[in-house]
């Protein structure tokens, strides 16, 4: 599209766009008078969106800049091409670009570039830009300033793009021309007017299109005179459709742009032709379905893994069970390119079936369970490991009432969401949903949110979207849910935060423990720790207080993801703890599951080894058979964190490494984002920059939507950890400043911990020594051993000391567990007996015995009397009691 360039000498007729240049018209008043703002533009190719912004930049009476997108999408591309634009030396471009970059960010770099003058800034093709670029520019407009003066951002963007939420924007959407538009646009692009049977012909081929019948009159020019077009020939070919669309779907992906044909081509119908035949009737977005999709897919070797990816970014649309291009233009510049032999039938095989894969979704939630149904028969709800339903119900459950028999499905619908597959337990449910229907609305619902949780489980969006609906959504607190999900589960998250946060605000007025859960997860959803922490300890007191024990274990298993994502890791693990005994009490062996997944995460930030690797071993035992992919991805990841810790950098990356690949293969689509900072740092330490790099790029994008409150910190560390040279000091600093006010106090210590080490492989122990030291002291307090251990040791190789190792005061700072031990193998016991005494194996034992020896600054068992005697000794004179009687 256009050039960096100043305005050209004379503005671009446009044609049908009113609205539009009035939208302008109010962005350049608010630039005059002192206030600026942000005006999107959106489209599809040649639908005149670079005209628009020519044309803006033309009748704006102070000083504008059109600046297109950089053609390398490199970090921090586009911010360099802006600085470039504005600045009117190389030298003060050079100062904006790192003026950009730093704490003021954008919005001083061109106030210092404009003077503050009123200028009109048009950025070109959105999509095109780095992440980095298009997030620096996204806090600009959302936070411009006292110094933003008369700036006016004109943006345009392809209508696939989400353009970001900026208060008082506005974003206008170019459509296609009227009859009398494209009439006119057609005079202008013809010296010689054509024939008018030609020009109807051309016209209704077109469809409005202005990039599309500018592409035909061009053809036409090239080919034969216009008297001697024979009628069977389409204007509109597939060599036009690439002149205007090429761009568009030469920029995908293979497999994506090869899907695209496939759609297309499925979508021929028997006939073979309606994508292809000329006239107005191919402007009609035709349908085609899925099962017609996946068998074209499967003759044509095509992978149907980035489906859910082009549906996401509305290059198509999804309802139901069909598919369809709501753009046939694009439908059929996508079969232009698809290979000559798909055509003539000759390239047929005998692919396996692959299922779509789960796209990109908000943070981890669960979705309440239901109260439970009225009693029926034991005889209707007796199953073998919860998989007599593929045989469906017997002759006798048939014939009764459909209540009935939907309150039998949603029975076993529970017992398997609690115990057994959870895919299995989906289905049930959804049946249960059918069978209740209008008859138990409330029965029904409760069981299409319950699918929805075991789909949730199970890794599966395109599952979870079926147990929403695609009917009209109820009114009140529960269609706030389901309207909030939906948008949240395609990853509309700025649809889904107004909806979202009406169901958080409603759950002072609720009693009712589900309707509690549903609350607390729509505040995950919103990245509102503070408010799911507490909705969920309100679920669980309510359930404790109504002695609704099936209903306890899910409630704690909600608290302790809740806190785990606040960062409050000993609260989630009492949570964890307690959620275990109560669901193996209750025979839940699916929420046991998760609990010992979040206790294996917590274990890893002690750096506690054996007991990360026993919770997460138990955890995948029961993830693994029974598809729950949410508790499975924890797990690894709680295991990889536990290599990092010791020093196994590439097998920790190697691990991570699924974790964060997109499609059915890789990890829980909701914890992807989650889990990159640390697939970053073990990426990068293990020599896969380019990996690392990518990650780094999507995590960027992701981390200014809000949902997470430590992520724009924990992108500063990643990109700290993958610059060059000098640049690692800014960006360390901006990770700690980041995350003083995010109050997560274990991602700070690790930034510190990364960033003292870079200190003193730098050379300069010094400056390393307090950063060092302070992550050390905050790894402490947390009882991270095998962290602190690591900050022990490159303070020490500074040559700082680590304070009190060697002081009988430090084991007042060991775990009441670790106390507990030095005391016991002081008095003489053996690892075998102190495990026997507390319970715990032998191997346990052995770990804390090491961390404490560790912490006291101490070689071997033999010097522990005298340190615990010294320490007894200090306590004495405070306590009153003689140390002797002091209890272990």
């Amino acid at each position: 599209m256009s050039g960096s360039t100043q305005a050209a000498a004379t503005g671009p007729r446009l044609y049908d766009r009113t609205a539009e240049l009035a939208a302008v018209t109010r962005l350049s008043a608010r630039a005059g008078a002192g206030a600026g703002g942000a005006l999107f533009v959106t489209g599809d190719p040649g639908e005149g969106r670079t005209a628009l912004l020519a044309r803006a930049a033309h009748d704006f009476p102070g000083s504008a800049h059109r600046i297109a997108a950089p053609a390398h999408r490199g970090a921090w591309s586009g911010v360099r091409a802006l600085c470039a634009a504005l600045a009117p030396h190389a030298s003060a471009g050079r100062r904006a670009l790192r003026l950009a970059r730093g704490e003021d960010g954008v919005t001083a770099a061109v106030d210092g570039l404009t003077g503050g003058l009123p200028v009109l800034i048009c950025l070109d093709d959105l999509h095109l830009w780095d992440a980095h670029s298009r997030a620096a520019l996204t806090t600009a407009w959302r936070e411009p300033g006292p110094r933003s003066g008369g700036t006016a951002w004109l943006v345009s963007a392809a209508r696939h793009h989400r353009v970001p939420e900026v208060p008082e924007a506005e974003t206008v959407r170019l459509g296609r021309l009227s009859r009398d538009g494209a009439r006119a646009l057609l005079g202008d692009l013809c010296a010689v007017p054509p024939p008018a049977g030609l020009a109807e012909r051309l016209l209704d081929a077109a469809a409005g299109h202005p990039g599309v019948l500018a592409a035909a009159v061009r053809r036409l020019a090239a080919g034969p005179a216009h008297g001697s077009v024979p009628p069977s020939r389409p204007l509109v070919d597939g060599a036009v459709l690439a002149e205007v669309y090429g761009g568009l779907v030469d920029g995908l992906p293979v497999d994506s742009r090869r899907l695209l044909a496939v759609v297309a081509l499925a979508g021929r119908g028997p006939e073979g032709s309606q994508a292809l035949s000329p006239g107005p009737e191919v402007f009609q977005a035709y349908e085609v379905t899925l099962g017609a999709v996946l068998a074209t897919a499967r003759e044509t070797r095509t992978s149907v893994e980035p489906l859910d990816g082009l549906i996401t970014d509305g290059l198509l649309c999804r309802r139901g069970d069909t598919l369809r291009f709501e753009d046939p233009f694009l439908g059929r510049a996508a079969l232009a390119s698809a290979p000559a032999s798909w055509y003539a039938g000759n390239e047929r095989a005998d692919a396996s079936d692959r299922t779509l894969p789960a796209q990109p979704a908000p943070p981890p939630l669960s979705v309440p369970v239901a109260r439970p149904p009225a009693p029926v028969d034991p005889a209707l709800v007796r199953s073998e490991g919860h998989r007599a339903d593929r045989l469906g119900p017997p002759a006798s459950v048939r014939a009764l009432a459909p209540v009935v028999r939907g309150r039998s499905q949603l029975v076993r619908g529970l017992a398997a969401l609690g115990g057994g597959p959870v895919m299995e337990a989906h289905e049930v449910l959804l049946q249960a949903a059918e069978l209740l229907g209008e008859r138990e609305p409330a029965e029904a619902s409760d069981a299409r949110f319950l699918a929805m949780e075991a789909a949730w489980a199970g890794g599966d969006v395109a599952a979870c979207l079926a147990a929403l609906g695609s009917g009209t959504v109820p009114r009140g607190t529960e269609g706030d849910f389901v309207e909030g999900m939906r948008a949240a589960l395609t990853v509309r998250l700025d649809q889904a935060r107004s909806a979202l946060a009406r169901v958080v605000a409603g759950d002072g007025g609720q009693d009712d423990p589900r309707l509690l859960l549903r609350a607390g997860s729509a505040a995950l959803v919103l990245g509102d720790t503070v408010a799911a922490s507490r909705i969920h300890a309100r679920a669980l007191a309510r359930a404790r207080a109504e002695h609704r024990t099936a209903l306890v274990p899910r409630a704690l298993e909600h608290l302790a993801y809740a806190e785990l994502r606040a960062g409050r890791y000993s609260r989630a693990a009492r949570a964890a703890r307690e959620g275990l005994r109560a669901a193996e009490l209750t025979g839940q062996c699916n929420i046991a599951a998760h609990q010992h997944a979040v206790l294996a995460l917590v274990a890893s930030v002690a750096g506690d080894g054996p007991t990360v690797t026993e919770h997460a071993g138990r955890a995948l035992d029961t993830a693994l058979p029974h598809g729950l992919v949410q508790a499975a991805t924890l797990a690894e990841w709680a295991l990889s964190r536990a290599e990092f810790g010791r020093g196994l950098a590439a097998q920790a990356a190697a691990r991570l490494a699924p974790l964060v690949r997109p499609g059915p293969r890789g990890g829980h689509f909701a914890l992807r984002m989650l889990v990159v900072p640390c697939f970053v740092e073990a990426a990068v330490a293990s020599g896969r920059r380019a990996e690392a790099r990518v990650a780094a790029e999507e995590y960027a994008v992701w981390a200014v939507q809000g949902i997470d409150g430590s992520a724009p910190a924990q992108l500063a560390r990643c990109r700290a950890l993958l610059a060059r040279g000098e640049e690692p000091a800014y960006w360390f600093g901006e990770a700690v400043r980041r995350h003083d006010s995010c109050g997560n106090d274990f991602e700070r210590a690790r930034t510190l911990l990364a960033y003292g080490t870079w200190l003193r492989r730098r050379r300069r122990p010094g400056d390393a020594r307090g950063p060092l030291s302070d992550a050390l002291v905050t790894f402490e307090r947390a009882a991270a051993d095998g962290w602190a251990e690591h900050a022990r040791s490159e303070l020490r190789a500074t040559g700082g000391t680590t304070g009190g190792v060697t002081d009988p005061a430090a084991l007042g700072r060991l775990t009441p567990q670790q106390q507990r031990i030095a005391r016991l193998v002081a008095g003489g016991a053996t690892n075998r007996e102190v495990a026997d005494r507390l319970t715990l194996s032998p191997r346990t034992v052995d770990h804390h015995l090491r961390s404490v020896f560790a912490r006291l600054g101490i070689r071997s068992r033999v010097e522990l009397p005298a340190v615990v005697g010294l320490w007894d000794a200090r306590r004495e004179p405070d306590t009153g009691v003689p140390a002797r009687h002091a209890r272990a």
